[in-house]
């Protein structure tokens, strides 16, 4: 006996990647059928029903019960089970409706056999089962229709009917080694294997010496085989031994690939590729996997709208069961997005509705901003976002369709269908359940001063109400808003039904995953606390200070039930990162020229949140070099410290200025940790030389050593959402420097500055900035030209050198303003935002006055440009190009500007 299943894509698979010619493909899909067709048949000619044995046909009688009455569905079940497992032997089962005579004499016999040949059956079988007490028994009479009347019995007992079933499968089985007269397994091998180990396929077999011999058990072991993927072909053969049968599988491996190359790929290299694929050299060529693996490139492809792509495959087959995959890449042209359709729409317009979607159509600067790229995530996105933007416009029923892409030559047009329906007013907004201060509330709802409705509005209010509970601690309430719809007047009521539930307490804050960073750096941070009342704004406020931390990567909230329904625990889970930075390089930068600087950084000393710093800049212009100390949490309460020391050489444009000094600065929150109020104290002692003769008369007074003491006072309110890279939020400084308590140096400064932030659309943000300030000379002392205004530069107006605008005395020479005001415009355009690169666009104006002059807004400097920015993890590099738009004489048109961690 001989059963053999052959891999359908043995033989194909090589023409099907493209060896054979053109004219034979056809032949190959009918090779393929024909193939399954002779695997199929190969195992049906292999069973007990056909190939060179007479087909067995049983007919089977009702079993007699003698049992409880309770039992007598058995008549029906034995029959069942027994023709069901006969069956899967490929044994033909006829169930005689007429039961035999009682009696069990030949006569009983005789009548089996004449109704067993009217059937045209092999066999007859017939039986009873019997009961007695928790035993029964079994008794079952098989007979050969052409064999003399002697039935061989069969007995099966078991104990409690609850094992009747196994019982039964027993009796089967006896009855097909009868039928059959079948013979048992004496031993089972594997031959033909020479990577996968033979233990490890037979235990996929699950045939084992000692097993009755079943060809059906057979079969089913090939299939098993065939699915663990490694053979390209296999058959199995049972040969006669003493004592039974020998089962040999013979096998053949598929080859192993040595080597797989890429060909036609420009866009993507072969190592790009290869990280993408889930196979290997040495991995078993598996057409399958080679085809998934196809489907994987094009869609790397189609990310970068190569939807044009073709990828197929060539196999070279080797010595010693080995091949080279070949994977061949037609590329094709890039496809964007020409146009984009809308049908139906009559109450907005294309270019209105195109400025809700975050797919565009192709644009000029697409190779930086995308437009064109089809993206069908985004589109299903954008889907969304249409038609919240007409149900936000009262169009309540307002629906949109998949969108529709069509590739058209070389370019790609989508179509959305739109449905708009009626538009919905306002009608009543009103609260119920559990509601306190309905009156204070209802002036808190948006949705009342809406003309239309406005499914954005309701889910607003919905927060609103939310977060007026939840601050007063009521942790689970519940907001449903119920919408009742007036088709015929087309408005629509709102209630907002509220269900406040329990107030809820904090009965413990769990924090894990903090193995440097100490509980208490984290507890103190929070704005919540054990045993205290829960509050979402200040859950929310807590969640923003440990992410303004820097710390850590991520924080995870969870919350459950504490010990009762009023008490809850917090669970907070922080990812924790790198704090300490070694950092080192060279540049060039618009005030310092070529400079090369490092530093060494631990934001996270110890774990106890403390900063210290050591830096190094040594340029062209500047040496500096600067050592700081900060203590976030002096005496365990929110009083920060920083201690600095430094010596800064410093190149004027005329005159040189060496000083070495230190300061200590305290800094306490006012307000909700945005505002902060900060006093320090700074001493420095500077050696000025190297005066040039057209430097200001100021600075003449100070040739050789002075000394500087100096106190300031600073207000500080600070609502960014991020210290790098923010896109919200605001920050706000006012300071006050004092200097004159010793020394020879004495003046009182005052500076201000605001800078907002906030998000325009798509990831884009703006920026707008404003800073003036003023200084005078105290009685006494002198004011030195280091701390009078000048403005240009990267941290001032681009596209004007370092210090050029200042006012000038008689003689021509700059002295510096006593003044100065600036206003910085900016928008910034995300690039590759992982990696924190953005495009700017920058528009700058301001100017510094001198003693007896005015601030003259009509009289103000101006430049704009464009510029890179990388918000890098040592710091922000700028690179900007900034072009004067009020040129003078003598002035150049613009100039580049270069900063490593510096901010503006």
């Amino acid at each position: 006996m001989r059963i053999t299943v052959r891999n359908p894509f043995w033989g194909l698979s090589k023409a099907g990647a493209g060896k054979g010619p053109p004219a034979r493909k056809g032949w190959c899909r009918w090779r393929f059928l024909v193939l399954w067709i002779g695997v199929l048949g190969s195992v049906w000619l292999a069973s007990p029903a056909c190939g060179g044995e007479t087909r067995a046909k049983v007919t089977l009688f009702p079993f007699r019960i003698h049992a409880q009455p309770r039992y007598a569905y058995l008549k029906d079940e034995l029959v069942r089970v027994i023709r069901k497992r006969l069956s899967q032997e490929g044994i033909r089962v006829v169930v005689s409706k007429k039961p035999l005579a009682a009696a069990d004499t030949p006569a009983l016999a005789r009548a089996a056999r004449e109704v067993a040949l009217e059937n045209g059956s092999t066999h007859t079988l017939w039986g009873s089962l019997t009961q007695v007490g928790q035993r029964f028994s079994i008794d079952a009479r098989l007979m050969e229709t052409a064999a003399p009347w002697i039935p061989k019995v069969l007995t099966v007992e078991g104990e409690r009917i609850e094992t009747l079933l196994g019982a039964v499968k027993t009796l089967s089985d006896a009855l097909i080694r009868r039928i059959f007269k079948q013979a048992q397994v004496v031993r089972v091998s594997v031959s033909g294997n020479k990577r996968i180990e033979a233990d490890a396929i037979l235990r996929v077999v699950q045939v084992k010496a000692g097993d009755p011999f079943s060809r059906r058990a057979l079969s089913e072991a090939l299939n098993r085989i065939y699915r663990m993927g490694y053979f390209e072909d296999v058959r199995v053969e049972a040969e006669d031994v003493a004592g039974g049968k020998a089962v040999v599988f013979h096998v053949r491996e598929k080859p192993t690939i040595r080597k797989i190359r890429f060909k036609g790929n420009r866009i993507y290299d072969d190592e790009e590729l290869s990280e993408n694929l889930d196979i290997r050299p040495g991995s078993i060529l598996n057409i399958f996997k080679v085809k998934g693996n196809l489907k994987r490139i094009e869609d790397l492809y189609k990310k970068k709208n190569y939807h044009n792509v073709r990828v197929t495959y060539r196999i070279e087959d080797l010595k010693n069961n080995q091949a080279d995959l070949e994977i061949l890449i037609s590329e094709g042209k890039k496809r964007r997005i020409k146009t984009i359709r809308f049908e139906g729409n009559t109450v907005f317009d294309a270019k209105t509705l195109k400025k809700v979607m975050s797919t565009s159509e192709k644009g000029l600067f697409s190779f930086i901003t995308s437009s064109g790229d089809l993206d069908r995530d985004k589109l299903a996105q954008d889907k969304e976002a249409l038609r919240a933007f007409y149900q936000n416009h009262g169009y309540l029923h307002a629906k949109v369709s998949d969108p529709e892409i069509k590739y058209v030559k070389d370019w790609i047009e989508v179509t959305f269908k739109i449905f708009e329906g009626p538009r919905y007013k306002v009608g009543r907004v009103t609260l119920s359940g559990d509601v306190t201060d309905r009156e204070a509330l209802k002036k808190k709802l948006a949705l009342s001063k809406e003309t239309y409705f406005n499914r954005e509005t309701v889910r607003k209010d919905v927060l609103t109400l939310t977060d007026y509970y939840s601050d007063q601690g009521y942790a689970h309430v519940e907001v449903l808003p119920k919408v009742d719809e007036k088709v015929d007047a087309r408005v629509v009521n709102i209630d907002y039904h509220i269900r406040k539930g329990p107030r809820v307490f904090f009965e413990r804050i769990v924090i894990s995953g903090n193995s440097k960073t100490r509980d208490k750096v984290i507890r103190r941070e929070l704005r919540v606390y054990e045993q205290g009342l829960f509050s979402g704004k200040r859950l929310k406020r807590s969640i923003r200070n440990l992410y303004r931390l820097d710390y850590f990567q991520d924080v995870k909230v969870k919350t459950q039930k504490g010990s009762a329904a009023d008490r809850m625990i917090l669970k907070i889970d922080v990812t924790e990162k790198s704090t300490g930075f070694f950092s080192i390089g060279a540049g060039y930068s618009s005030e310092d020229d070529f400079f090369a600087m490092a530093s060494v950084t631990q934001r996270n000393l110890f774990g106890r949140g403390q900063t210290i710093k050591l830096q190094a800049n040594v340029g062209g212009r500047s040496d500096r070099y600067n050592l700081s100390f900060t203590e976030p949490w002096l005496f365990d309460i929110p009083l920060s410290a920083r201690v600095d020391l430094y010596r800064w050489i410093k190149d004027y444009d005329t005159y040189n200025k060496d000083a070495t000094g230190g300061g200590i600065r305290l800094g306490y929150p006012l307000w909700l940790d945005y505002l902060r109020f900060t006093v320090g104290y700074a001493y420095e002692i500077s050696n000025i030389e190297d005066i040039e003769e057209d430097a200001p008369p100021s600075i003449q007074d100070f040739e050789g050593t002075n000394t500087q003491s100096t106190v300031s006072a600073e207000l500080k309110f600070d609502s960014r959402n991020r210290i790098f890279n923010p896109t919200e939020g605001s920050i706000h400084r006012i300071s006050v420097e004092y200097a004159g308590f010793g020394g020879n140096i004495a003046f009182t400064k005052y500076v201000g500055k605001t800078g907002w932030y906030f998000p325009i659309f798509k990831g884009t943000v703006g920026f707008l900035h404003a800073k003036g300030g003023y200084v005078r000379e105290n009685s006494g002392g002198r004011l030195p030209d280091w701390e009078r205004f000048y403005l240009g530069g990267i941290n001032s107006l681009r596209g004007f050198k370092w210090r050029s605008i200042s006012p000038v005395d008689e003689d021509g020479v700059k002295i510096g303003g006593d003044k100065f005001i600036q206003f910085n415009a900016e928008y910034l355009v995300p690039l590759l935002p992982d990696l924190g690169v953005f495009g700017v666009a920058f528009f700058d104006t301001g100017n510094a006055y001198d003693n007896d002059e005015n601030i003259d807004l009509s009289n103000m400097r101006e430049s704009a440009g464009l510029g890179i920015r990388w918000f890098s993890p040592v710091g922000p590099i700028r690179l900007e190009y900034g072009f004067i738009l009020d040129r003078q004489e003598g002035e150049s048109a613009g100039r580049w500007e270069f900063s490593i961690s510096t901010g503006l």
